[in-house]
């Protein structure tokens, strides 16, 4: 998407959803284990992921449910963000516009008037 909504994981020194999914289905190598284990003693954010994670009784569906969950919290961020980017004056600028345009109908209402209608 956009580089506004980036992945926290990416940008961090700390393993990717992946390896943590990994670790929670028991996938990774005793070595990666390790490394994922030593890394969980030291950050707060990936131990309370992971925690998350180890709540889910069925481990193997936790991938689409990540990325459906990734998706959804996308699209709403792409939306706000979109919203915000409208210009301050926004509301002046639509009634300056409406404003126009009903003096131009009006203008050439009366202009058909009075050339159909002479004195």
């Amino acid at each position: 998407m956009n580089e506004h909504f980036k992945d926290i994981f990416v940008t961090t020194g700390c393993p990717s959803q992946q390896q943590l999914l990994d670790y929670v289905q028991g996938k990774l190598t005793p070595e990666e284990q390790h490394d994922v284990e030593m890394h969980l003693a030291d950050c707060e954010m990936c131990s309370e992921a992971l925690e998350g994670l180890s709540a889910f009784h069925d481990k193997e569906k936790i991938p689409a449910m990540v990325r459906e969950m990734k998706w959804d919290l996308l699209k709403k961020l792409h939306k706000k963000y979109r919203k915000s980017r409208r210009p301050e004056n926004y509301n002046i600028y639509l009634t300056v516009i409406v404003l126009i345009i009903l003096f131009i109908v009006l203008a050439l209402f009366w202009g058909y008037h009075f050339y159909t209608h002479p004195r």
